[in-house]
């Protein structure tokens, strides 16, 4: 009974628990480590797992806990996000696939200069399509801070992105 309910409900979500630990640590070995350590702490507390509320929201919760516990302990070696996602089927030709390879490259980028909170606010939100429920029962947060942090993430991506824009006609 157990191992179906940790079969179904847990283990569909390690991509985006990948993710998650990717965005946060940086480093494609130590999400790994994150997400098995993730999945190996809420299995050890399959007893209690009647008094989960949200599944989803602990193993989230559970995974950005150990992440930033990981990069507090290591220095980190960046890698980008770009390697993990898959370029949308919709790029038409190699040009196109091109392009939008540098868009996540780029955006990437700029995620790295936000603030942990709002780039994992922003990852939850944009890429995963969490709920502002969701995400602030994963952070621990209210609701109107999520919606705070994705608001300014979302303003300081805008910048850097016209930021990059003016740069470029200056550079033509």
């Amino acid at each position: 009974m157990k191992q179906d309910k940790f079969r179904n409900n847990v283990l569909p979500l390690v991509d985006k628990l990948f993710r998650l630990a990717l965005n946060i640590t940086c480093n494609k070995e130590d999400a790994e480590d994150v997400v098995q350590d993730t999945l190996f702490n809420v299995w050890k507390k399959k007893e209690d797992w009647d008094t989960i509320g949200n599944m989803e929201a602990y193993c989230y919760r559970s995974t950005r806990n150990i992440a930033l516990d990981k990069i507090s302990l290591k220095s980190n070696q960046h890698e980008t996000l770009e390697k993990e996602y898959d370029v949308p089927e919709s790029a038409k030709n190699a040009q196109d696939h091109l392009e939008q390879k540098e868009q996540w490259v780029l955006l990437e980028s700029f995620l790295r200069r936000l603030p942990e909170k709002q780039q994992t606010v922003f990852q939850l939100r944009e890429i995963d399509d969490l709920s502002y429920k969701q995400i602030a029962e994963i952070m621990e947060i209210t609701e109107e801070q999520v919606k705070i942090s994705l608001f300014r993430a979302r303003q300081k991506l805008k910048n850097f992105f016209e930021e990059t824009d003016e740069d470029e006609k200056r550079n033509n």
